[in-house]
């Protein structure tokens, strides 16, 4: 869809549902809208069952962690329409002990989405029918994906392939790894390769 029909259609959807939607914007031709949290079911419900947007696919659900605000986390819903041929992204926000309420009764598939981002990020669904964690092993502690979830101090599980069992181990995660300099490998080379020699003789 052309900037004008993503206006157009954002234009309808607020005139629609005024008290769900705070601002939409359209960047890199995607239509996103900011929602209220509180009124995110019948917003997700208009915009699969309206006419003129068809969002019938739930594509994802997913979790967002800004720790510097107060609502630290926003839930991001990206649907698409097959008979319209066109895709919208939801954004609403929330904090760590309010929870969001669950769309699973308009796409079961959301069930699974919603249970990953319990998992990484413990964001609460309000009448999820089965709110456990999906990706962790039992017994986890913490939230991996929060951007100050620390990177030891935590166990891992796996299967030793040598004691043939399944072992529990600290987690050990370089700090260095989360940093990025961004440099090409040409850039940040500093050793001294065989063969420079010649260049500097030229």
């Amino acid at each position: 869809m052309n900037t004008q029909a993503l206006s157009e259609l954002a234009a309808h959807i607020e005139s629609r549902m005024p008290d769900a939607v705070r601002s939409w914007q359209i960047r890199v031709g995607e239509l996103t809208l900011l929602a209220e949290r509180d009124h995110i079911v019948p917003l997700l419900r208009f915009l699969r069952d309206d006419q003129q947007c068809n969002f019938e696919t739930l594509i994802d659900v997913c979790g967002v962690d800004y720790p510097e605000r107060s609502e630290r986390f926003e839930v991001v819903y990206h649907l698409l329409s097959m008979r319209m041929n066109h895709r919208i992204r939801v954004r609403i926000r929330t904090d760590e002990e309010t929870a969001v309420p669950s769309v699973v009764s308009l796409w079961p598939v959301a069930n699974w989405f919603e249970r990953e981002a319990f998992d990484m990020y413990g964001i609460q669904f309000a009448d999820h029918p089965d709110l456990r964690r999906i990706l962790t092993d039992y017994g986890f502690e913490g939230w991996p994906l929060r951007k100050d979830f620390p990177l030891t101090g935590h166990y891992e599980v796996r299967y030793d392939d040598l004691e043939k069992r399944v072992i529990y181990e600290p987690v050990k995660l370089a700090q260095e790894y989360r940093n990025f300099d961004f440099l090409s490998p040409w850039e940040g080379m500093t050793s001294v390769i065989p063969g420079d020699e010649k260049a500097k003789e030229g």
